[in-house]
């Protein structure tokens, strides 16, 4: 299945330029050049552990649990709003978690809201807006809200693209979805220009150079890694920007390492596989049994598509700087469980298609 095999080159590709990536600062900072690797297997296998009980459990069965889904995703994203129960790192409370174990709440909600958002919308007449617009908007209110607190604008963003995804797949009138949509990018803007931090973040991206040692460093260590890697690359393990130039180098900014050290034709390949996934995840949501799955189809493949165009957007330095990780490649435990047990509900789409 072309599905199936895609995500799994992906998954090997994440695996080898995890390693890679950050051994460097494994080494200087556990003595360990394996640490992260170690980690990032471990969630992995619980994310295919994930998978495969998706595949396995018919997705007409998932239509139940749309609503108690939908209340454990807001209460964890309350909790960690909590000062003393939610983790803080580098200025935002993103994390839940026990001793070394901890999770990302707002993961979870993406999946949440896609599953609740195909349970409402499959059932209801699309040309109603009062019956699939506002429903939609209060729940993406909600919890697009608790996430923007923690602050993550990023991931809040995310989820509005991919509610107004499942809103266009299910029938809502351009009317009503370009009206929505032409309001919601005024709030964005709103909210962007109104925090200094995400204002220079926003205007770094016009010109990084007028603050090349704060909000514009990533974005030119990016390209430096970019350019320096040419067509073919300076080859596995020789990068440059791992050795402390690249913050947060296995994960936001890990397609910077592939086209670094596999090259221009390589970075090249896994946009296209993002691509393949999405003609594939929609072909898949087209030929659906039904309107559920259709919807849940349509919007799995959203959230892979968008939160990738994203971070590679990032990458490159024509979209601001979020924090977000590329899908079944970089180093990140909430988003690889969840992103691998989504999957598997997409797979079982598309086998219950055929």
């Amino acid at each position: 299945m072309v599905l199936w095999s895609t995500a799994m080159l992906l998954g090997l590709l994440g695996l080898v330029m995890v390693v890679s990536s950050s051994s460097v600062s494994d080494l200087q900072t556990y003595g360990d050049a394996w640490h992260h690797l170690r980690r990032h297997v471990i969630w992995v296998v619980m994310g295919l552990v994930g998978l495969s009980v998706t595949l396995r459990v018919d997705y007409r069965r998932l239509r139940r649990l749309a609503r108690p889904g939908l209340v454990l995703a807001i209460v964890p994203l309350v909790l960690v709003l909590i000062p003393g129960v939610g983790i803080r790192t580098n200025g935002s409370a993103r994390w839940l978690g026990v001793g070394v174990v901890s999770f990302q709440p707002s993961e979870f909600a993406k999946l949440a809201v896609i599953l609740y958002g195909a349970a409402i919308l499959s059932s209801r007449p699309p040309e109603s807006v009062r019956l699939t617009l506002w429903p939609m908007l209060i729940v993406l209110g909600g919890v697009g809200g608790l996430i923007f607190l923690e602050p993550d604008l990023g991931t809040a963003l995310i989820l509005g693209s991919i509610v107004a995804c499942l809103l266009f797949f299910a029938g809502l009138g351009l009317g009503p979805l370009a009206l929505t949509g032409v309001a919601g990018m005024g709030l964005v803007a709103v909210l962007s220009l109104g925090a200094g931090y995400r204002r220079d973040r926003l205007l770094s991206v016009l010109d990084p150079w007028s603050d090349p040692l704060n909000t514009g460093w990533q974005t030119i260590q990016a390209g430096v890694a970019i350019s320096n890697g040419g067509l073919w690359g300076l080859g596995l393990g020789a990068s440059r920007a791992k050795w402390g130039f690249l913050p947060m180098v296995q994960t936001d900014f890990i397609f910077a390492i592939v086209a670094e050290e596999l090259g221009f034709v390589v970075a090249i390949l896994v946009v296209l596989a993002f691509l393949v996934l999405g003609i594939f995840g929609l072909s898949t949501a087209m030929h659906a049994p039904d309107r559920f799955g259709q919807l849940l189809a349509a919007g799995i493949t959203s959230w892979i598509l968008i939160q990738a165009f994203v971070n590679i957007g990032a990458v490159l330095g024509v979209l601001p700087i979020t924090g977000v990780p590329l899908p079944f490649v970089s180093y990140g435990g909430s988003s690889m469980v969840l992103t691998l047990t989504a999957f598997g509900i997409l797979l079982n789409v598309a086998r219950q298609a055929r």
